[in-house]
């Protein structure tokens, strides 16, 4: 078998700074199996990767069905603008590379806990240095369509190993603190969306929901929003699945993921399956009112220990451009029923309709719900200027997007 068909899977155990082999994905036409190594197993700290789909077992373990590929090994892939990057630097037509090549061409700095090598006996991390200026340069290069150097190529490409689709990379602090940076992009007209991704999740934190640390920065003359990295802490790894995980779906069938369907895993794994369902209704909430639709199944995700998920905080709570009343959830937060689908327009009453889904009542929804919107109101204009939004643009997201009035209709 050539190294072209199987890569080699390692993991940072809980609370371990140096990583092991776990085993090893093979290609097998357009299907990729995992099998664990047998001395991974036969560790007494070992766990699965992720329990409902690669269980600790040996033998090759085939996806789900209607995957290509297990979920939590895709959640360490590249997304959108990771894979762009490594195109680009292959030459190669948009997603024109097999799933182990872009594993393989990323960074070894992934979202969660994994990395993919081709030695079993050896770890050699792809990572290249660089300053926040640095990889902000080499980011504008990338949109503008001009070549690289081979430092700054180097150095973004293995930084493309995180998801998403806006421009990204990874920086360290003075103190070795991990932060992911978002940069602005080509397709932010009506208002920064770096600095509305950044008063969003400032507001957020004000209104007592569980989000990372962030600031905004300048570079090269632009803002930059820098996001404490949540995955990374003190030279140790959490494992992390996304929501599409969680849910044995991928992006081609994304659209019909559901809040629900994330809470059923998330209370079946959960330490306390009361916790996920109150937590998860705050978020929709807070997307309501923001008018965030970008919530899809990738934007949301779990730590996972090897026996339990927990939510990791919320994150990419970026407001949607939206130009009327009639505005719609990327996922239903309510359950199919009779056939219908389940409730997924941008309404509070709708989503208190459902509070029972969420283990609420349906008083204690609305408290929930008049509670953020007076935190909302208290705190747009500190949210605001802490996130240096500019004067237009905070207007504009005021009057359009933040509690936009059908939010409140009925």
């Amino acid at each position: 078998m050539t190294t072209s068909e199987r890569l080699f899977v390692w993991t940072w155990l809980p609370g371990a700074s140096e990583p092991v082999v776990a085993g090893s994905v093979t290609s097998n036409g357009s299907l990729l199996s995992f099998t664990y190594g047998r001395s991974y197993l036969e560790r007494p700290d070992c766990i699965s990767l992720y329990e409902p789909e690669l269980p600790l077992i040996s033998g090759a373990q085939e996806p789900p069905d209607g995957l290509t590929i297990a979920g939590v090994l895709r959640d360490g892939s590249p997304d959108r603008w990771g894979r762009s990057v490594i195109e680009r630097q292959r030459n190669a037509a948009p997603n024109g590379l097999s799933e182990l090549d872009y594993m393989r061409s990323s960074g070894s700095n992934r979202f969660g806990a994994l990395d993919f090598q081709a030695l079993s006996d050896v770890y050699e991390a792809r990572d290249d240095s660089a300053t926040l200026d640095e990889l902000h340069r080499a980011v504008t290069i990338v949109q503008e369509g001009r070549e690289l150097s081979d430092s700054l190529a180097a150095a973004l490409l293995h930084g493309a190993s995180l998801g998403g689709a806006r421009p990204k990379a990874t920086v360290k602090d003075a103190e070795g603190n991990e932060w992911l940076a978002k940069f602005s992009s080509s397709d932010d007209r009506v208002f920064s969306a770096v600095n509305a991704e950044a008063a969003m999740l400032e507001l957020a934190r004000r209104s007592g929901l569980d989000v990372p640390e962030s600031q905004v920065v300048s570079s090269l003359g632009k803002e930059v929003l820098l996001i404490r990295r949540f995955d990374r802490h003190r030279g140790t790894r959490a494992h992390v699945v996304s929501g599409l995980t969680m849910a044995k779906t991928d992006e081609m069938f994304a659209r019909y993921v559901s809040y629900p369907d994330m809470l059923d895993v998330l209370r079946e794994y959960a330490t306390d399956p009361s916790a996920p369902g109150p937590e998860l209704f705050g978020r929709i909430a807070m997307n309501i009112a923001t008018s965030n639709n970008d919530d899809h199944a990738r934007n949301h995700a779990a730590f996972w220990d090897g026996k339990n998920l927990t939510l990791t905080p919320a994150y990419d709570l970026s407001p949607g451009q939206r130009s009327g009343d009639t505005f719609f959830q990327a996922m239903a937060y309510g359950r199919e029923r009779g056939g219908a689908p389940g409730a997924r327009r941008a309404h509070f009453a709708s989503l208190v309709a459902e509070s029972e889904t969420y283990g609420l009542s349906r008083a204690t929804a609305r408290d929930v719900i008049d509670q953020l919107v007076t935190h909302i109101e208290q705190n747009w204009d500190d949210a605001a200027d802490a996130a240096r939004l500019v004067k237009a643009d905070k207007q504009t997201l005021r009057a359009t997007q933040v509690l936009p009035r059908a939010a409140f209709f009925d």
